[in-house]
């Protein structure tokens, strides 16, 4: 298996003089994302970041664990050799008479004629990308391709297609070491977890928070999940379970694993009593915001992140959304404010988090729900409808009930 795993960023090669400060958010996601494996080192190189792995550990295991983590733009598995064009195409020409073995979907039409005596494959097309991070090698990036390229070509008889070759061969010169890899393994992409601060996310156990709650660790938010439940009425023990392992299904992108539980059960049923029917749920998700912005507070949060959509339900219309982020003091992120369900969706079956999210189980604000709902609500009206709750010691029973779990 390759020695090294190369990882390559995108948008982190834009932050100019504090490249480096995403660099080692980067460095630190990476290490703890291969915890267990037999990794001896991630070291930062120029624009890059390199894995050194212990003799026949996994390469291709690590660059799996690698492709979820928030920053990085792809990974490959890759080989080292002296900065020398004579070593550099032995070792690209060492590594090809495997390639195909580790690669089936490549070049399946087998010769006799190729790299290797008596067992090879007949391709049709590559070609050789060079990118020279040494200026000061002698040869520049297009004749260091076009010599390795005549290497490959004289040893296979494959045929040089600059446009659409069916095998790229990727070298890097590095400072110290030439690398070369065959396939990139895509990422995610976005900045790392971390670099941007620590948000609370509000975890219904629906389709859609759960996908808000990637975007924002995609953003390089440290996301800590903030749910509501309707204990001690209906089935809240579903909804923390499903909670809990939506969580667990976003770990891979980097969330902590760490989060809030708050039962809200007895509040609702006060404001059913105290409140008009169409403002129950602009109350709820009011009384929402101020708790959840004081548990954020404890871990010095800077934001909340819902999975709102304008316009999606009732509650989410620009004068409902109004209503609510008006007692917020924190800013209030919508990633998927653009989507429409369908696409919501479609994120959600990608990341993981969608079979889940359409088990049975109740969100806390289908406890008691009205018959009509209100979608156009005067800010006035909302703050009338709350003047007779206790709102201060609405929100101190819900901070008294809330407790951290882990998964």
């Amino acid at each position: 298996m390759p020695p090294y795993l190369v990882i390559h960023y995108s948008e982190i090669g834009l932050k100019g003089k504090n490249r480096a400060f995403f660099e080692r958010h980067l460095q630190r996601n990476a290490r703890e994302r291969l915890a267990g494996l037999d990794v001896t080192n991630v070291e930062r190189l120029s624009g890059r970041l390199l894995v050194t792995l212990e003799p026949g550990a996994d390469s291709a295991a690590a660059a799996e664990r690698l492709r979820t983590v928030p920053g990085i733009a792809y990974v490959a598995q890759a080989y080292s050799t002296p900065k020398d064009m004579g070593a550099l195409a032995a070792g690209v020409l060492r590594a090809l008479r495997q390639y195909p073995e580790q690669s089936p979907s490549f070049c399946t039409e087998r010769s006799e004629v190729g790299v290797g005596a008596g067992r090879s494959v007949q391709c049709r097309s590559f070609k050789v990308e060079t990118n020279r991070a040494d200026k000061r090698f002698p040869l520049t990036s297009p004749q260091i391709s076009a010599e390795i390229g005549h290497h490959v070509q004289a040893a296979t008889g494959w045929r040089v297609d600059l446009t659409h070759p069916e095998l790229v061969i990727h070298v890097e010169m590095l400072f110290e070491e030439a690398y070369f890899y065959m396939d990139r393994i895509p990422g995610i992409g976005g900045l790392p977890v971390g670099a941007s601060g620590t948000v609370g996310l509000l975890l219904s156990g629906g389709i859609d928070s759960p996908v808000a709650g990637y975007y924002a660790l995609k953003r390089g938010c440290q996301v800590i999940p903030i749910h509501f439940h309707s204990e001690p009425f209906g089935s809240w023990q579903n909804s923390q379970d499903k909670v809990r392992r939506l969580v667990m299904a976003l770990r891979p992108y980097g969330i902590l694993g760490k989060y809030y539980v708050v039962p809200i059960g007895e509040i609702q049923r006060e404001i059913v009593v105290d409140a008009p029917a169409s403002m129950r749920i602009l109350l709820y998700r009011r009384l929402m915001v101020r708790i959840a912005e004081e548990l954020i507070g404890r871990e010095d949060g800077l934001a909340l992140v819902t999975g709102e959509s304008v316009g999606q339900v009732a509650s989410q219309t620009l004068h409902s959304i109004r209503a609510v982020e008006s007692v917020a003091a924190l800013p209030i992120l919508r990633p998927l404010v653009g989507l429409d369900k369908t696409e919501i969706v479609v994120q959600a079956k990608i990341i993981g988090t969608y079979e889940i999210s359409i088990e049975a189980g109740d969100d806390c604000c289908q406890f008691l729900m009205p018959r009509q709902v209100v979608t156009r609500p005067a800010l006035a009206d909302v703050e009338a409808a709350e003047a007779s709750l206790d709102v201060a010691r609405l929100v101190g029973m819900g901070l008294a009930g809330a407790r951290v779990e882990w998964t």
